[in-house]
């Protein structure tokens, strides 16, 4: 039965505000000493319990300090009008006991601190000062005193620190716990908490000094915060990071001087953390101390200095950010920061530094037991030690050129970072939301019992009440739980992005002024690393870097970086030319600046792009967005012919007007060439693959435009229907799917009139398409010309345009020549009526493939046109050995031989029915017709000539003109073609001979095989 004869009410009541144990809260509610207390108890407190961690706890402690009062009336009227009184102090008291079981305890074995509770002393944002103040004050210490000392008598003055710290900290434990909004009162937290370690520190000294004779008065001492402490952002448990700085005197020899010293630091951690009458502190921790433990507790400054000098590790200069003074002697604090800070600045240019600061990383969470892993807050992953390591690696990397993000807190080193431009804003404010929340779970699950520990607790019980003290009452410990993995997943994602970003070794590599861009650095720098005009360059980077835009400061941070890796290219000058123009079109983007700075491999990809190729320079120029493709090599990859179809298809379904929709099919065809110049540049796509790419390309283009074509003739000539169905052909290089950026698509026009159609109308039809397609495609225009050239057509450029199916019948049984059977050998159907299509394959079978093969006249003649073709058609004054196309072992060469045997032997194997000329090269070895030596030399002769031919217009940007065919004289040319071609720079020479080798080798087995 209840106290007050409601049980079921009682009950309910209690339920409703979360008590787990219904019972014990109802003996609790009338314990006697409570109802002493708090006649009322019942009805005032059981529905005051519903916002708090543990209310059954809370009941518990409420009655333990309703007994320890029972004999102070002046404590016990306390309580009472706290319980009663529905306001703040009610709210602290009732906060703290349901979060706290030590608090709590602590609060009944000195229930005089219910004074704490009650008064309205600010409890954060309280001047160090004042709290150092006040701890001195409790061991008797003159706070005023340069050198304060307590009274003597360590054990009581051990334990008046610690009752004075508690109460503080119950203070500060009172203002968290009841704030409406813990994330943001987060950071105020730990700095009082950061403060009140410094003034305890401060406050143990003092005692320290008691118990010596002459209170240590030949050596002044600096205790060095660390870690947490250092940066102000300490937990409720944590180890107190220090590093002891020791001067002598003067008068005083030094070794006696640091072994007072080391006494004085040996006391001041036994009052921190020895056992006592009440509870310790916390560890206090010199680990940090050059030498770590096995180093001297103490040492001089310029022991220290030297240390740093000579021996400290790339971690020790990351430890040394957070430095500060705490306690002891100031000036000597100081001068210890003044002196370790340019270190700190200088550490990222040692060798290795951000690899090393990576490698640590990893080390940590490979030392995570694995039954810990799941629940580590602090050292697993997507816990804090990710984000504390990442804010401090973009500090170190970019701090020593930039004193604004050089703050030894984490979440003001993280604002500073994103208001520079370092961090994007999104994210920079994900990973702040993220590591507050981990240090609220923190704060919450060691205030419980005030234990070092950074586990998510596992008891079912526990999570709930770690829910509920985080504000997820009614998610309890499922949604908690959730909302870790989701905090987790966040904070990993982020710190894989930022910590491993490429710029940070690279930038970590440059020289202070290199990093800062200063004008002279600047100017030596790039006329050293292979700049032409170094100037010219310079103004460039005055253009971008100027101002003190988000722009220009992101600009400052790529730029350092990326003006080594445009000089990787072959001509840095065009590449950062060629950047600024871009960065002029896309620099108020909201995600160019962006994807540059966070990609992993954006901006090294787009600097050697554009260094190396002014193709895909111009082309990005025309498409900025195409940028993007650089982040990920399935963007990169050719679409299929699938994919464009069906894109073209939809542009001409919506399109009203010709030229307007022909643009449009282009567009696409320019898209796709500049995404396939990038791949090939990059090394994501070359070869076969990127012809094959620019083929599909070309071939959805001509079906889209025979379409458009089709659709206008329709118009000018009247009709509904086409008189007569259309085929496009393809031949040469498009046929054989080995298209290059110069190539021009090589096709014949073939229509065959519907039954009953005028003959007459069909021919003018037909020609009329024809002539449309190649005015369309040919035109000049915003978008690149696809040149349709049909002079491989019956009788050549004397012969009609398009030719009904049965003219060419007649003409192909009748007057056909040797070299038409030869072109024929790439004949393939790309666009218009597939049955027609097939028909034509059928109808050129015998030509290609002729049964029996070829009778010797014949070969003679293969072989009389191929002589006359490299007399006659290789350009007056120009090297044969150097000629691509045409030269001795180019690709001319090789093809002749390819299309020779084919002409030969088609008839009886049938891979070599075939239009690709390294498909007919692997069936000829396969038949036994080639070696595979010959075989392979013939593979390698094609692929490097058609290779080079494409290097020539990605390293030029011209895909017109002849210079495409020619293996350039000039060095830099050279130099520029290798780079494109894969080859290391400065390797124009090994390019060359490279070429000549294979050419001549090639030729070999051309004049063995095709010539016999």
């Amino acid at each position: 039965m209840s106290v007050d004869g409601r049980s079921g009410s009682l009950a309910g009541r209690l339920t409703r505000a979360g008590v787990a144990d219904v019972a014990r809260a109802e003996r609790l509610l009338a314990d006697a000493a409570l109802l002493e207390v708090v006649p009322d108890a019942p009805a005032l407190l059981a529905g005051a319990l519903g916002d708090l961690a543990d209310p059954d706890q809370a009941l518990l402690t409420l009655a333990k300090l309703a007994g320890a009062v029972r004999e102070r009336p002046e404590l016990a009227a306390l309580l009472r009008d706290v319980l009663t009184d529905d306001g703040p102090a009610r709210a602290r008291l009732l906060g703290v006991a349901g979060t706290s079981v030590a608090l709590g305890d602590t609060l009944v074995a000195h229930p005089e601190n219910l004074h704490v509770l009650v008064d309205d002393a600010p409890a954060l944002g309280v001047p160090v000062g004042d709290v150092r103040a006040e701890l001195l004050r409790a061991v008797g210490a003159d706070p005023d005193a340069a050198v304060p000392v307590a009274r003597a008598g360590s054990a009581e003055t051990t334990d008046d620190v610690r009752r004075a710290y508690r109460t503080r900290l119950l203070r500060i434990a009172a203002a968290d716990v009841t704030t409406g909004d813990p994330l943001s009162r987060l950071p105020g937290v730990a700095a009082a908490l950061a403060d009140l370690a410094a003034a305890a520190l401060e406050a143990a000294l003092a005692v320290a000094r008691a118990d010596l004779d002459d209170h240590g008065a030949g050596v002044r001492l600096a205790v060095i915060g660390m870690g947490k402490t250092g940066g102000r952002e300490l937990n409720y448990v944590s180890d107190v990071d220090v590093v002891y700085v020791a001067e002598p005197v003067e008068g005083v020899d030094e070794a006696d001087a640091l072994a007072v010293g080391a006494r004085l630091a040996a006391g001041l951690a036994r009052v921190c953390s020895v056992a006592s009458a009440e509870p310790a502190l916390w560890p206090v921790d010199a680990a940090l101390r050059p030498e770590g433990k096995d180093g001297p507790l103490v040492r001089t400054l310029a022991s220290h200095r030297t240390y740093y000098e000579r021996w400290a590790k790339t971690w020790e200069f990351q430890a040394l950010l957070k430095a500060r003074p705490l306690a002891g002697d100031p000036e000597l604090g100081r001068a210890y920061a003044d002196m370790t800070q340019p270190f700190v600045w200088a550490a990222v240019q040692r060798e290795n530094f951000v690899e090393d600061a990576q490698a640590m990383r990893r080390r940590v969470e490979q030392h995570v037991p694995a039954a810990e892993a799941d629940r580590q807050l602090k050292l697993g992953i997507g816990g804090l030690r990710d984000v504390e390591f990442t804010v401090q690696l973009l500090q170190l990397v970019h701090g020593r050129a930039d004193d604004t993000i050089r703050s030894p807190s984490t979440l003001t080193a993280l604002a500073a970072l994103a208001a520079g431009g370092y961090v994007g804003r999104e994210h920079a404010a994900r990973l702040a939301v993220c590591y507050r929340w981990l240090r609220l779970l923190e704060h919450r699950i060691q205030m419980h019992r005030l234990r070092r520990t950074h586990l998510l607790p596992t008891a079912e019980a526990d999570l709930q009440r770690l829910a509920r003290s985080v504000g997820l009452r009614a998610e309890g410990a499922q949604g908690l739980l959730e909302r870790w993995r989701s905090v987790r997943r966040d904070v990993r994602h982020l710190h894989e992005e930022l910590f491993y970003r490429p710029l940070l070794p690279a930038t970590a590599q440059l020289s202070t002024e290199e990093a800062s861009l200063a004008p002279d650095a600047a100017r030596a720098r790039l006329a050293a690393i292979g700049y032409r005009d170094p100037a010219g360059a310079l103004r460039h980077l005055a253009a971008l870097t100027e101002g003190v835009s988000r722009r220009a400061s992101i600009q400052r941070q790529l730029l350092p970086v990326m003006i080594g890796w445009f000089a990787d290219g072959a001509d840095p000058d065009g590449g950062l030319l060629a950047f600024r123009r871009l960065s002029d079109e896309l620099g108020t983007t909201h995600w160019y600046l962006k994807l540059l700075r966070d990609s992993g491999t954006v901006a090294q990809r787009l600097a050697h792009v554009l260094s190396t190729s002014r193709y895909v320079a111009d082309a990005l120029s025309r498409s900025p967005g195409s940028v993007t493709w650089l982040a990920e090599d399935a963007e990169l990859e050719p679409r299929t012919a699938e994919r464009l179809s069906a894109e073209a298809d939809a542009v001409l379904t919506r399109a009203h007007e010709p030229v307007p929709a022909v643009l449009a099919l282009r567009g696409l065809r320019r898209r796709e060439l500049a995404r396939t110049a990038a791949a090939d540049v990059l090394g994501v796509v070359t070869g076969v693959r990127a012809a094959r790419s620019l083929t599909a390309s070309a071939d959805v283009v001509l079906a889209g435009t025979l379409r458009v074509a089709e659709w206008e003739a329709r118009v000018a000539h009247g009709v509904d229907e086409n008189p007569t169905r259309m085929l496009v052909v393809a031949m040469g290089r498009l046929g054989g799917r080995e298209m290059g950026y110069s190539s021009d698509a090589d096709v014949l026009f073939v229509h065959d009139p519907v039954d009953g159609a005028d003959p007459v109308l069909a021919q003018d039809f037909a020609l009329s398409v024809a002539t449309q397609v190649r005015a369309l495609l040919g035109s000049v225009g915003p978008e690149p010309a696809l040149a349709v050239d049909a002079d491989l057509r019956p009788e050549g450029r004397n012969g009609p345009l398009v030719r009904s199916f049965d003219a060419y019948a007649e003409y192909y049984g009748r007057w056909s020549s040797p070299w038409e059977s030869q072109a024929l050998l790439r004949a393939r159907p790309v666009a218009g009526d597939a049955g027609l299509g097939e028909r034509f394959v059928e109808l050129v079978a015998p030509l290609r493939y002729p049964a029996g093969g070829l009778d010797a006249a014949t070969v003679r003649e293969v072989r009389r046109i191929k002589a006359r073709v490299e007399s006659e058609r290789l350009p007056r004054g120009v090297d044969p050995a150097r000629h691509l196309k045409l030269g001795r072992g180019g690709i001319a060469d090789v093809e002749w031989t390819a299309q020779l045997l084919q002409l030969q032997h088609a008839h009886e194997v049938e891979g070599l029915r075939t239009t690709s000329t390294l498909d007919a090269l692997a069936a000829a070895h396969d038949a036994g017709l080639l070696s595979a030596d010959d075989a392979r030399v013939l593979v390698e002769a094609w692929e490097l000539a058609s290779r080079l031919r494409d290097a020539n217009v990605l390293w030029t940007g011209r895909a017109e003109g002849a210079h495409a065919d020619v293996l350039p004289h000039d060095r830099q040319a050279l130099a520029g073609v290798a780079r494109v071609a894969g080859y290391p720079a400065g390797a124009g020479n090994v390019l060359e001979e490279d070429y000549l080798r294979t050419a001549r080798r090639a030729r070999a087995v051309v004049e063995r095989v095709f010539y016999g």
